[in-house]
């Protein structure tokens, strides 16, 4: 006659808290992991934020040329619709969210738009932004005041766009928060009084970042 043989109540409870420790741990990994995986948004990230107003920038640009469209219009968007994939790639290797863009406002989200800050009252604006760049006697009549700068995700040799100023403009972009400048010739129209394309941006980025928030920008010629 066999016996059977059952567990005292402590032991069982024992087990079961044991089991609920190990589910519950299940459960935090996996919660970790789905966060892990969530793309991060402008207000979260300073990369995502430049990013998305690269992407703004171009696709006003679009909808510029396409309200009134010129000889030279096509070829225009066909090479900002090019620029826009090449961002959203970057944005997909920075952890963003693909596709978001600072739409109507060449500010990131949560900074002031060109517009309000040219219309803000002076103490608004960072201080340092009125003072010339330190080590650089080139200098000219300071514009854009309050405007952030990010690049357009173009190649080629060191140049600007811009929504201000023609073609054959010379304007100087200081990044203030490393006293890094660049001197280019406006070649483009953009969205933005200064967008820079690949090359001037590389001159005066910060390392990992897409935009430049505290940004002298004259016009120099």
């Amino acid at each position: 006659m066999s016996r059977r043989r059952t567990l005292g109540t402590k032991k069982k409870v024992a087990l079961l808290v044991s089991a609920a420790a190990v589910a519950g741990g299940g459960a935090f990994v996996m919660a970790s992991t789905s966060n892990a995986a969530t793309p991060q948004t402008a207000a979260e990230s300073t990369v995502c934020q430049g990013l998305a107003t690269a992407l703004g920038n171009n696709q006003r640009f679009i909808e510029g040329q396409r309200s009134a469209p010129d000889a030279q219009s096509a070829a225009r968007i066909a090479n900002r619709e090019a620029v826009i994939a090449q961002i959203k790639v970057q944005q997909e290797a920075s952890g963003c969210a693909v596709g978001e863009s600072a739409q109507g406002s060449q500010a990131a989200a949560g900074q002031p738009s060109q517009a309000a800050s040219a219309s803000a009252p002076a103490s608004t604006s960072p201080p340092a932004a009125q003072a010339p760049p330190a080590g650089n006697a080139a200098s000219g009549q300071q514009v854009c005041n309050g405007s952030t700068v990010t690049l357009s995700g173009e190649a080629g040799a060191p140049a600007a766009s811009s929504n201000q100023f023609p073609a054959g403009t010379k304007l100087k972009v200081t990044n203030l928060d490393n006293n890094k400048s660049t001197t280019v010739e406006v070649t483009s129209v953009s969205g933005s009084c200064a967008l820079l394309n690949n090359a001037a941006f590389e001159q005066v980025r910060e390392p990992g970042k897409f935009l430049i928030r505290r940004a002298l920008i004259e016009k120099v010629g």
